[in-house]
């Protein structure tokens, strides 16, 4: 079957406009809800992160009025997946040639390290290059911001992109501090940003890029990665 990298961050602060530190980390769902479904499908599934650094567990993904009833399992899928997985890899170390497809979900420590991350940005581009697949929910398409080309122009301009929205922002607490807004920077950038309604799913795809909006968009958005792996599995007979 086919090999995919998730990336993670390896923020575990996100520090705020005034300053102060807000505690952040990987958000199981957006983590374990596609790693579950890719396993499930047969594929092979690594790890990375800057300099392979384990990011912590964001403790409101483990909140039930949080991030709702199910996030008991999502939190130990999560821990047991990077548990048996072991060091993560370094990502100055990956070739973005040995995957089938490349994840990347939230939390807030993408808007804190991978937006900036050449290690990443090299990675995403020889992806796009080769017309990898590329997925990204959440706070995961600040990270492809990373991509930008020795010319200085950023490889998903122009591109259909779902994104934790601002108003989301807003109504989970953290706009109003926030150095930058991913939606604005995206924007700036010229990504064509899509939405549905706030926390509900909605997954957008464009060629061979993947996004979905919020973390109930992370199971349905592993879903359409899997079916486009195996669109692309039968076209080359494997």
């Amino acid at each position: 079957m086919s090999n995919i990298l998730i990336v993670m961050s390896a923020a575990d602060v996100w520090e705020r406009a005034d300053g102060t530190a807000y505690p952040t980390g990987y958000w199981a769902e957006e983590l374990a809800a596609p790693h579950e479904r890719f396993v499930r499908a047969g594929h092979t599934v690594d790890f990375a992160s800057p300099g392979g650094v384990l990011q912590p567990l964001d403790r409101h993904s483990a909140d039930p009025a949080i991030a709702g009833e199910d996030c008991a399992h999502y939190v130990a899928h999560a821990q047991k997946a990077l548990s048996d997985f072991g060091p993560l890899l370094p990502l100055e170390d990956v070739d973005a040639s040995a995957y089938d497809a490349i994840f990347l979900p939230g939390g807030h420590g993408p808007v804190v390290d991978l937006f900036e991350d050449r290690d990443l940005g090299r990675l995403l581009i020889a992806a796009d290059h080769r017309n990898t697949v590329i997925g990204a929910v959440c706070h995961g398409p600040a990270a492809l911001l990373s991509a930008v080309d020795d010319n200085g122009r950023w490889v998903f301009q122009g591109r259909r992109i779902a994104a934790f929205t601002n108003e989301e922002e807003e109504l989970f607490g953290t706009a109003d501090n926030a150095p930058w807004l991913q939606a604005d920077r995206l924007a700036e950038q010229g990504a064509r940003l899509e939405k549905g309604a706030p926390y509900e799913p909605f997954v957008i795809q464009d060629g061979n890029l993947f996004t979905g909006q919020n973390p109930a968009s992370s199971g349905p958005l592993a879903d359409a990665v899997n079916e486009r792996l195996e669109e692309l599995r039968t076209s080359r007979g494997r």
